[in-house]
């Protein structure tokens, strides 16, 4: 569905939320593979640690909550030259209920999940699709496909991240853009780690980063992995609510 990227050597790939977690592991294994990684996240000095033991890698500190920041952040990219992948990893999670609606961290987890993606989108797609080459990939999560207890704020951000990256497959892939949406299970992260029951299929930073180049290397739209965990999640997306809904209760208990 996209054309293949098997070889990394001279790419000028831009990961956003890279300074731990997936996106530094994948930063790394991109390093490895020979491409020049520029990062960008809020935490500078974690990303000034990246770079020293990575040469030629770029450090870039950002927030992606502020639209201005990363417009004139994204134009000082470009200048050097173009990009050929556009990673958007960034993220926040906390588990939230209804009966524990917390407004402040439900706009937050909007702000970074969605907002944040569509603020580099709109810096770094025009010059992109002018190129009519590079990729852009957006880390969605199986949280998204349906609605699950304690996902009321993370949830419906990652559901919103993968109908818009349909929405631009179908828009950029007639103009030479790659387009792919990450639907990881369960990685063992900072955000993760708040989680207080045991995750099923739990694998590293590093799995994943390989099961995303694998997925790149094969031309995908849709990366998901552990397969193992995420093909029963896609299943229960083709349950009707009947079912559905007493199949969630059994299995969380919730």
């Amino acid at each position: 569905m996209n054309p293949r990227i098997t070889d990394w050597r001279g790419l000028r790939v831009w990961l956003i939320g890279a300074s731990s977690g997936i996106g530094e592991a994948t930063a790394s294994a991109l390093h490895a593979r020979g491409a020049q990684v520029l990062l960008s996240a809020r935490n500078a000095p974690a990303l000034n640690a990246f770079v020293a033991a990575h040469p030629a890698a770029q450090a870039w500190p950002l927030d992606v909550t502020d639209a201005t920041a990363v417009m004139r952040t994204t134009y000082q990219i470009l200048a050097q030259g173009p990009l050929d992948l556009v990673l958007y990893c960034a993220g926040h999670y906390r588990e939230m209920r209804a009966t524990d609606m917390d407004l402040a961290d439900l706009r937050r987890h909007v702000d970074i999940n969605y907002l944040g993606a569509l603020h580099v989108l709109d810096a770094a797609v025009p010059a992109m699709a002018a190129r009519g080459h590079g990729h852009i990939s957006l880390i969605s999560s199986v949280a998204g496909f349906r609605g699950l207890p304690k996902s009321l704020a993370y949830g419906p951000t990652k559901a919103a991240l993968t109908h818009l990256a349909e929405t631009l497959y179908l828009d950029l892939q007639p103009l030479g853009l790659g387009v792919s949406v990450v639907h990881p299970g369960f990685v063992s992260t900072p955000l993760t780690a708040r989680n207080g029951f045991t995750m099923p299929a739990l694998i590293t930073p590093a799995q994943a980063a390989q099961a995303m180049l694998a997925g790149w290397g094969q031309g995908a739209f849709d990366i998901h992995y552990p397969k193992r965990f995420t093909r029963w999640m896609k299943l229960l997306r083709l349950l009707p609510y009947r079912a559905y809904f007493p199949a969630v209760r059994r299995v969380t208990g919730l």
